[in-house]
């Protein structure tokens, strides 16, 4: 068959039948030329179209499909160092013993390698010619791969038309390393299945066989429908049962009766999900499961968890594998490792701040306050009918702070009627204060019933200054906390000057206060202010700093605009970024602006309170909302998110008419502060139904953590309009690295049954999931003559400025340290041929690989010197492998470096801080001696908070930094254990002072 030639696009269908034990797979290829009338379609809309290389309802299962692929062969991009690109068609064998391609100028015994000759398999851009060839940049990372061959570690370096492509043919080439019987058509044969594959065929066995009553080897449809269902929930039943007729019509039989193989065939075409197939491969050395060890490499060095045990590991296998053998030898097959990816346990969410995990001692001002707005209505803010139940949806969703409408009503009687709902379910989801908002316009007779009806309905639970003795007001005093506010109401209403008690003058919704009936201790100031959404985004967005100071000791509460007739949210996060706590939504709205309130108070058990950032918190702090780098000292975070897949996608709500298919897309929104603000989104799986592939990697720069919220949101691609399918939004504090679930959620933030997302993802300083490193680092950037050191301001006050001067040195040596350590492991990875997210697990793989001797032993060995895990070379090595082992030996020298110094100059720039924070009280003194005056002592006050942030930025970087050394080094020992080179000192390796969390840097930390 001729391929190329025609322009237009093409789809060539080739079938493949291939046994593994006694079920066949079935396999239809799809290969695509460009067309230029496709780009004329859409007309200029901005979308693209990703087309898998296989129908989604045909998956890979196993190594044989795999290599029943890459003997069919497909096209693949061959990169030459010189950046040219040749379209090449690339097969395996029959005999599996080489790969050969065409059209080449080489005569046919020259065009091809031997499998015997391949050292190992890289994936990702990680080669020379990758990563020093500038125009390869628009080849994709995720299908781009690389095999090494040859005593010269040539590199040859190809690019799939899609990452699934490519993920098959690593998987196939690896399998082959790894089993050198299976190439050359040895007894070691693919026929015979892998470990993995054993268990999965046994187990379904044993299912089969207590659906079977009779004993005879046969099921009715029914039995076998139901079976698979139960196996893998989320799977539709119509889809099941339309592949069981398919297998009866291929048969051509008369009966629909499913036997045996037939049922496992279906499990495994249906039920296998490819990216879980791919990952287990790379992990468990080809063997199509992970033993305890395999797993707790896993855990450390993608999941994050630093202090998993061989112990917990097991305990984990035996939970959620689904085979008796497996769990007896202690092996985590294909389909319990799926489901422990699909665990609440892999969940994107911590789970840690499911319950209440932030300090609650602190004065409210510091925290944001989950509020409604009206919630009371269901339709627009006019004629809208009222509904109990908003009310109590508002509650239950964690709202601290409500607001009530109360008239004249006839017989003296003020017009309220929903105290006692709100009694009831005040505090059923959380426990800390509620806030009532009474928009009131009564008189003053019906005013005082009225408080005497809220004390009879309250009871204990109200709060008035003689039940807590606490001020609430006042410079000289702070508000008090939610701890100490546990379990009571505070009302927040108007309150008449005391010159007016008794009158009926009016008080406007701005002179609101929060009391209990009685006068407050201090009028300096009167928490909390109400502007309008307009009135408030004037300020948040002209005078983000000053509304933050001022938010620091006081209350403010922003409500929609009163003009308003329907129930629309304005975005919360546009207050949030000046401080300001209270942002009342329409609870009873759904979209995205209450998708992110729900994300932002979903990061501290959803008790409606949360902390805010320090810098928003602190007395002396500088914060610049608009800038990038809005925290002086603090470089960005960079996040990097893989989307991988989606699962078990609906369709949207209302979308009958538009057939069964639908054509899905993941758009990834950064919502916080103006400089981290931004939107991506993956290619459209067109025609994918609900299983869609995606494996596609998007990066963010995330100035302010504390403020970020991730939003993921799966839309349906249709020329009319784009429907909404699901979505998830997840606070960036909360955000889990490696390999996460995403479960999405409805438009009413209901959870949809089973559908989710499947991601990568990596953070700067967090454990697990490799480390996104810093966009365009490499070790050529490395070099400290083009550092950038961070720098203190003078503040023309010169016992403030003699102060500060002593911290440049540490401020430049605290630099050095992280920076030498990050440089050292960049160039390693580099010199492993891999990029800098690649994790130091697979550094250590790839070396183990150059370090095998001939007779199979290794040619180095794992020893500690002074606690620090050193690889000492055993006989004669190769120059390339001895750069290899002094690239190595110069990152631990670093890292060495760093947790050996860190503390010393952590203790000298907090000392500068604490001796400049003694003169904070004096500053207006000190500028006046100075004679400093107007925007002069202003620009002095500012440059103080700005040596303090720093100061305070750079001794939690250099602290982050330690830990990360510390992980480092974990990270090694168990990967040189895992990869074969032998522990040589006590043969066991403890971490010393080293928490689970990041909060402590107590230790030296060495193994």
């Amino acid at each position: 068959m001729a391929w190329g030639g025609n322009p237009r696009l093409h789809i060539l269908t080739t079938t493949f039948s291939f046994f593994v034990g006694h079920i066949v797979f079935n396999f239809f290829f799809f290969f695509f030329s460009k067309d230029p009338s496709v780009a004329k379609v859409s007309g200029g809309r901005k979308k693209t179209v990703s087309f898998s290389s296989m129908p989604s309802e045909k998956k890979v299962s196993s190594a044989a499909d795999c290599l029943a692929f890459m003997q069919g062969g497909c096209e693949l991009k061959k990169v030459r160092p010189n950046s040219r690109i040749y379209s090449r068609f690339y097969t395996l064998d029959p005999e599996l013993a080489c790969l050969r391609w065409e059209p080449s100028k080489k005569d046919g015994d020259r065009a091809r390698l031997d499998i015997s000759a391949i050292r190992e398999v890289r994936t990702g851009k990680s080669t020379e010619t990758f990563l020093h060839n500038g125009p390869l940049d628009n080849l994709g990372e995720e299908a781009a791969f690389s095999i090494i061959h040859g005593d010269e570690y040539q590199s040859l370096d190809l690019v799939a038309l899609s990452a699934d492509v490519a993920n098959i043919w690593v998987t196939g080439l690896r399998y082959l390393l790894s089993h050198p019987g299976s190439s050359g058509g040895g007894d070691g044969g693919v026929g015979e299945g892998s470990t993995g594959s054993k268990m999965r065929q046994n187990w379904l066995a044993a299912e089969f066989v207590l659906v079977d009553e009779d004993g005879h080897g046969i099921v009715s449809e029914d039995t076998a429908v139901a079976t698979i269902c139960k196996l893998c929930p989320g799977i539709r039943e119509a889809k099941v049962r339309l592949r069981f007729k398919e297998i009866q019509r291929s048969k051509e039989k008369l009966t629909s009766h499913v036997t045996l193989e037939e049922f496992q065939e279906a499990y495994c075409e249906l039920c296998t999900r490819p990216d879980v197939y791919f990952l287990l491969v790379q992990l468990s050395k080809d063997q199509e499961c992970l033993d305890a060890q395999d797993l707790r490499l896993f855990l450390e060095t993608e999941q994050g968890l630093s202090l998993a045990t061989t112990e917990g590991c097991l305990e984990l296998l035996r939970r959620f594998e689904p085979s008796t053998a497996g769990r007896e030898r202690g092996l985590l097959g294909l389909d319990g490792f799926t489901r422990y990816l699909q665990s609440a346990e892999c969940q994107l969410l911590d789970p840690e701040h499911q319950n209440v995990c932030q300090d609650m001692k602190m004065p409210l001002s510091h925290y944001f306050i989950s509020a409604s707005y009206r919630s009371y209505l269901l339709d627009d803010q006019v004629h809208g009918r009222a509904d109990l139940g908003g009310l109590i949806r508002a509650l239950q969703a964690g709202c601290r702070c409500l607001e009530l409408g109360v008239t004249d009503g006839p017989e003296g009687e003020p017009l309220l009627g929903v105290e006692h709902v709100v009694n009831k379910y005040a505090f059923l989801t959380s426990q800390y204060p509620l806030l009532l908002y009474l928009c009131q316009r009564c008189l003053p007779s019906q005013q005082r019933t009225l408080a005497q009806h809220l004390k009879k309905v309250f009871g204990p639970k109200l709060y008035t200054p003689e039940s807590l003795p606490v001020s609430l007001g006042g410079r000289a005093t702070t508000l008090p906390s939610p701890e100490q506010l546990k379990g009571k109401v505070l009302l927040v209403g108007k309150k008449l000057p005391p010159e007016e008690e008794g009158s009926e003058g009016e008080v406007s919704e701005e002179d609101e206060e929060i009391g209990g009936g009685g006068p407050l201790p201090s009028q300096q100031h009167s928490p909390p202010s109400t502007p309008s959404t307009p009135e408030a985004g004037r300020l948040a967005s002209e005078s983000p700093e000053e509304l933050v100071n001022f938010t620091k000791r006081n209350l403010t509460r922003v409500r929609p605009s009163s003009v308003r007739l329907d129930s629309s949210n304005p975005n919360p996060q546009g207050y949030w970024k000046g401080g300001v706590q209270l942002v009342a939504l329409n609870q009873q709205t759904p979209g995205a602006m209450l998708d992110l309130t729900r994300g932002r108070f979903m990061q501290n058990g959803g008790c409606g309170y949360v902390l805010r950032p320090a810098v928003m918190r602190e007395e002396v702090s500088y914060f610049s909302a608009q800038s990038q780098g809005c925290v002086p000292g603090v470089p960005p975070q960079t996040l990097r998110v893989k989307v991988i897949s989606a699962h078990s996608l609906p369709k949207p709500q209302g979308s009958g008419a538009k057939g069964e298919v639908i054509d899905p897309y993941v758009v990834l929104e950064l919502h916080g502060v103006p400089a981290d603000c931004t939107e991506q989104r993956t290619r459209t799986a067109a025609q994918n139904q609900d299983d869609p592939l995606f494996d596609e990697t998007f990066e963010f720069q995330v100035n302010m953590p504390e403020l970020a919220l991730l939003r993921f949101v799966v839309l349906d691609d249709d020329y009319i309009g784009d429907d909404f399918i699901g979505q998830c939004t997840i606070a960036f504090e909360c955000l889990q690295p490696g390999y996460r679930n995403v479960p999405l959620l409805g438009l009413a933030g209901d959870p949809l049954p089973h559908a989710s997302l499947f991601v990568h993802i990596a953070i700067t300083n967090r454990r697990g999931g490799g480390k996104a490193q810093r966009r365009g680092l490499s070790v050529r950037r490395g070099a400290r003559r083009g550092r950038e050191y961070v720098t203190l301001r003078n503040m023309g006050i010169k016992v403030l400025d003699d102060t500060f001067r002593p911290a440049s040195g540490p401020l430049r040596e605290a630099t050095d340290l992280r920076e030498d350590a990050l440089s050292a492991t960049v160039a390693f990875k580099e010199q492993c041929g891999l990029p800098p997210m690649a994790t130091l697990k697979q550094c250590i793989q790839s070396l183990a690989t150059r370090l095998q001797s001939p007779d199979g032993s290794p040619s180095a060995t794992l020893t500690l010197k002074e606690g620090y895990p050193c690889l000492e070379p055993v006989g004669n090595l190769t120059d390339a492998t001895r750069k290899l082992l002094n690239g190595y030996d110069m990152m631990i020298s670093a890292n060495k470096q760093l947790i050996e110094n860190a503390d010393g100059v952590h203790e000298r720039i907090a000392q500068v801080q604490k001796e400049g924070m003694v003169f904070h009280e004096d500053l207006p003194r000190l500028g006046e001696k100075e004679n400093l005056k107007g925007r002069k002592q202003s620009k002095a006050v500012e440059s103080f908070a700005w040596n303090i942030t720093v100061l305070k930025g750079q001794c939690d970087l250099l602290r982050g930094a330690k830990l990360d050394a510390l992980d480092a080094l974990r990270q090694l020992a168990l990967a040189c254990e895992a990869s074969g080179l032998i522990l040589t000192s006590d043969g066991h390796y403890t971490p010393h002072g080293l928490s689970s969390r990041r909060g402590s840097s107590h230790g030296n930390g060495r193994i």
